[in-house]
């Protein structure tokens, strides 16, 4: 998968700015517990197609509302025109969580600052 298809870095952004409304609404919510989102929401979004059955989805206050909307973002996007496929999406949420990683390492919501600025 190219991350310089113009389709991939419009679904990055697309996560990216429900993240930024998830900041807004949910003063707790960290760097750390999005990027445990951003993992709950990998195991969901397999769930949902019908995989990875006995792993379990965290529920936690702070991060339902990011793993609801990568999976919402997912399964609008998944087997559309643009042929998306579950392991491509994947790595588009890996690909997000890199950024979430590196960005953390400048404070507890740093990330938070990154995309308000660039989203």
């Amino acid at each position: 998968m190219e991350m310089n298809n113009d389709f991939h870095i419009d679904l990055c952004k697309t996560i990216e700015s429900g993240f930024s409304a998830e900041y807004d609404a949910t003063p707790e919510l960290t760097d750390a517990l999005c990027i445990v989102g951003l993992d709950n929401s990998i195991i969901a979004m397999k769930q949902s197609f019908g995989f990875a059955q006995n792993e379990a989805v965290r529920s936690h206050s702070a991060i339902n509302g990011i793993v609801a909307h990568v999976v919402a973002v997912g399964s609008a996007n998944i087997g559309d025109a643009n042929n998306l496929t579950l392991k491509d999406y994947i790595s588009i949420v890996n690909y997000v969580k890199k950024s979430v990683v590196r960005h953390s390492t400048y404070g507890p919501r740093a990330y938070y600052d990154f995309i308000r600025n660039y989203v």
